[in-house]
């Protein structure tokens, strides 16, 4: 006999407990309800016990095979209340960094925002100088920090990879103290084993995804998902055969990055440096070229 879900215990508890009813009221198995997803047995069986949240396709899928249209909605809820303070395309991507096993990205451009202090999180958020209440910038840099505690939960760190330019290393987003607080922070992560990182020389030449930042998610019970952000938007690609093309991408930039050891010192040199009082104009001289 199934061990019964105690539906007041919290949101995906409540979540569960009707999934698991409206399937058995359907006379389905799991089985049978996954069939036709993308989704393995594993992960709809965790929802039903409360333990995961359900991605928006599968639980279009759901109401599909169930009959219902609660499960997308109430996915939308869950998703709204999650994203406050994120862009809505990012919702998505939001959801699927909690679940995902591994995380591969390459940021050009900036710092990734899993990666960010909270005055690096500020200033690139202030850049854009929207007119908008104080208290609207504080929840966007809080969401951004958020994220970051995928890194401080001791059950389920998914392993992060990045992949970034030198030359983001010497991008005076901030006073030197703070770059220096910056750069000290990923270093701590590093050798706290919490996440990889390699740096692509200034030096390297032409390389592999220079005209884009991706991020390549994979997952121990869903396909693999690659995503690409621009300014003001952003893109999710799971075509299998894109997904492809992008991982070995991905794969030959690692090939043509620093070793971790060399990248792990090349940012705790930058980050002495700019505790050393180095300004822009000095970076601007440095024998990058």
């Amino acid at each position: 006999m199934a061990k019964d879900i105690d539906g007041s215990a919290g949101v995906p508890q409540f979540y569960g407990k009707e999934l698991r009813y409206h399937r058995e009221e359907a006379g389905l198995t799991l089985e049978q309800l996954v069939e036709g997803s993308y989704y393995g047995i594993a992960l709809l069986s965790a929802i039903e016990h409360g333990g995961r949240s359900m991605p928006p396709d599968l639980a279009a899928h759901v109401d599909r095979k169930l009959g219902t249209d609660f499960f997308v909605r109430r996915c939308k809820d869950v998703q709204e209340a999650r994203r406050r303070g994120h862009a809505e395309y990012f919702a998505r991507v939001l959801e699927a960094e909690r679940q995902a096993l591994t995380i591969e990205q390459w940021s050009p451009g900036i710092i990734p925002g899993l990666l960010q202090t909270e005055a690096y999180a500020r200033a690139v958020i202030g850049s854009e100088r929207f007119q908008e209440l104080p208290e609207e910038t504080d929840a966007k840099v809080s969401a951004r920090l958020a994220r970051a505690q995928l890194f401080e939960d001791d059950h389920k760190v998914p392993e992060y990879w990045v992949i970034l330019p030198e030359a983001l290393l010497w991008a005076p987003v901030l006073p030197p103290e703070q770059m220096a607080e910056q750069l000290d922070h990923i270093a701590a992560l590093i050798r706290r084993g919490r996440i990889f990182v390699q740096i692509i020389p200034w030096k390297s030449g032409a390389h592999p995804l220079m005209q884009c930042g991706i991020m390549v998610l994979d997952f121990a019970d869903a396909p693999p998902l690659v995503y690409m952000e621009g300014q003001h938007h952003g893109q999710t690609v799971d075509d299998p055969g894109l997904v492809k093309q992008y991982r070995r991408s991905y794969d030959l930039l690692r090939a043509a990055a620093e070793p971790l050891g060399a990248s792990l010192a090349m940012i705790e040199a930058a980050a002495e440096e700019y505790r050393n009082g180095a300004q822009p104009a000095r970076l601007d001289r440095r024998d990058l070229a």
